[in-house]
């Protein structure tokens, strides 16, 4: 995913309001300007958390918590295509600027299909108008 061959993690304590205990999974990476490095630097980004099913929880869904547990995990998609394509800013994810999906190749409204395959279709017809 990441051609790497070696990537840090760390595993830490953390609070999660359905899970007891908890933990968050963090990988290791550097920033170099606008630039994002995953594989080695001083610098650790959360990817995931996980942690048992807090008792409560089971109860109110129904489930014997005396009898059942559970383990739920999870992890950050958008930190980890952050990681992938060396964006800096997660928040840039989330602003629809055309200028950054163009930069790296997204197509925001595309919808791969069987019919079409599962190649992009360029920007510059989504764009043109603007």
């Amino acid at each position: 995913f990441f051609e790497v061959e070696n990537i840090a993690i760390r595993f830490r304590p953390s609070y999660f309001p359905f899970t007891e205990p908890s933990m968050e999974i963090d990988m290791q990476c550097h920033r170099d300007g606008d630039k994002l490095v995953v594989g080695a630097g001083d610098d650790w980004m959360e990817i995931g958390g996980s942690g048992m099913v807090n008792p409560h929880v089971l109860r109110h869904a129904g489930i014997d918590a005396d009898k059942y547990q559970g383990f739920a995990f999870g992890m950050g998609i958008d930190r980890l295509a952050m990681l992938k394509y060396g964006a800096p800013d997660l928040r840039a994810f989330f602003e629809a600027d055309l200028r950054w999906l163009k930069h790296y190749g997204f197509v925001p409204i595309d919808v791969p299909g069987l019919a079409g395959g599962l190649s992009n279709k360029s920007l510059t017809t989504l764009t043109s108008a603007t």
